[in-house]
């Protein structure tokens, strides 16, 4: 019995090791924001959109992006270990005009994990319209269910997540009724969608040098 228990653990320990799949890539829509503090340029942030979980949400967003309402607002709510929350104010903090509010989509099974990007509201769960926030770290207290209504996740950063981080560090300060408002205007100069996306290669992933003649 021992002899074949032993054989047993040998033939485990030579057998190769499975790797868990990769998880599968996002699909998008994509939206990329060009970020700007005092002029100049603080990097992209790019997020995909989950149409297939919150499509009232993503196209919503998206209905703003074509318009260009985003381009020249800027981030005016930042707290560090929480989350950074714009889309609805210029610099001078003027709020923009916004099209009707939209359905609550916070029972989507998305989470307010660390990345993702949700949208912003009042306290009636469905008013929310151009405002949205990234999570800085896992919020599930505002899921649906734990937090009551919930706030709807529409989507995830995939690529700037470091310049999200640089933003919830900046210096804020009161202005008028508003608290958390960065001293330096954090302005996302354009926001656009694009066709595509993939992820940069990493030392990893990348392709291997050619030997040298």
């Amino acid at each position: 019995m021992l002899l074949i228990t032993l054989a047993f653990l040998l033939a485990q320990a030579a057998a190769p090791a499975t790797q868990a799949p990769a998880p599968a890539p996002p699909k998008g829509p994509f939206v990329t924001l060009e970020m700007v503090e005092n002029r100049q340029p603080l990097g992209t942030i790019t997020l995909a959109l989950d149409r297939e979980k919150a499509p009232v949400s993503v196209d919503n967003f998206l209905e703003y992006v074509k318009a260009g309402h985003y381009d020249g607002t800027i981030f005016h709510r930042v707290m560090p270990g929480f989350m950074i929350q714009g889309g609805g104010y210029t610099p001078e903090m003027e709020e923009k005009p916004t099209r009707p509010a939209i359905a609550n989509e916070a029972k989507n099974g998305l989470r307010n994990s660390r990345g993702t990007v949700a949208m912003a509201r009042l306290n009636d769960p469905n008013s929310a319209t151009s405002q949205f926030f990234i999570n800085l770290r896992d919020n599930h207290r505002l899921d649906f269910g734990i937090g009551g209504a919930g706030y709807a996740v529409f989507g995830q950063v995939v690529e700037g997540m470091d310049v999200v981080d640089r933003i919830a560090m900046v210096r804020t300060t009161s202005r008028g009724q508003h608290d958390d408002v960065p001293e330096v205007p954090i302005i996302i100069r354009r926001a656009r969608e694009i066709a595509t996306w993939a992820p940069k290669p990493t030392p990893e992933t990348a392709p291997a040098a050619p030997p040298k003649p």
